[in-house]
């Protein structure tokens, strides 16, 4: 039984504010897209479970390329909005609205990502065969997730526990992903921690004072450290990206 059903999440969206607007070539990962696509000729793309559709609106606009968007729910007006505020006729970016573990790919797909993903689920490895199964021979993948194993980790944990819980901390070993990936058959597989620092916890108004104390006092001296010393770690960096080709 679900506890949820479609117009639960049509509402959801709808009182979600902030979420249109012209997606900045800042945005996280854009840089490694643009790589990945120069590397490997992309025409078309399949972002997973990423409503409210932002990579795949970026890449129609600026890549030209052929961009559909999966996820459970997908509110029409809102992707519309995003389409119409980065500048693209509504209808630009393709949709399936299905849960993923139903879908079975009528085509296959140059390049298949997701961003924050992967770690709501129990069993990694299944979840990155189900990706795997919309990409092309040659193809490429590219997942990114958090990184809860180190310092935002234990913030997560200490001062938003009900966020923390929501994760499977064990997806973001990257030994773990990187023979998942190879059990999976796929090659020239990196991953790798991204970011040198960031702190965050959602809704951090609503979180304990002392955390919100402690994430202000840390952030400017590490901030600093790292400008001066730019190196990715387990400890720090926010994000770990896999990528990989079929």
């Amino acid at each position: 039984m679900t506890l949820t059903d479609r117009t639960f999440w049509l509402n959801y969206w709808e009182s979600k504010e902030g979420l249109i607007f012209k997606v900045p070539n800042k945005y996280p990962f854009l840089p490694l897209i643009r790589q990945l696509v120069a590397t490997h000729p992309t025409r078309s793309a399949l972002e997973l479970g990423g409503f409210p559709g932002y990579y795949s609106v970026w890449m129609k606009k600026h890549l030209n390329t052929d961009t559909t968007l999966l996820d459970y729910v997908v509110h029409p007006k809102i992707l519309h909005d995003l389409e119409r505020a980065n500048g693209l006729p509504e209808g630009s970016v393709g949709v399936i609205e299905t849960d993923l573990f139903q879908y079975t790919p009528r085509q296959g797909f140059d390049l298949v990502m997701s961003n924050g993903l992967i770690e709501h689920f129990d069993d990694t490895e299944n979840i990155i065969e189900k990706h795997v199964e919309s990409l092309t021979p040659g193809g490429t993948l590219l997942i990114t997730l958090p990184n809860f194993r180190g310092l935002n980790g234990w913030f997560q944990k200490t001062f938003d526990p009900e966020n923390y819980a929501k994760h499977n901390i064990q997806s973001m070993d990257l030994d773990r992903l990187r023979k998942a990936g190879e059990r999976l058959g796929l090659k020239n597989i990196q991953v790798y921690y991204d970011g040198r620092f960031m702190l965050w916890l959602e809704r951090e108004h609503e979180k304990p004072l002392l955390g919100r104390i402690l994430r202000k006092v840390l952030w400017l001296p590490l901030k600093v450290f790292f400008k001066l010393v730019p190196v990715e770690t387990k400890a720090f960096s926010p994000y770990i990206v896999l990528t990989a080709t079929k």
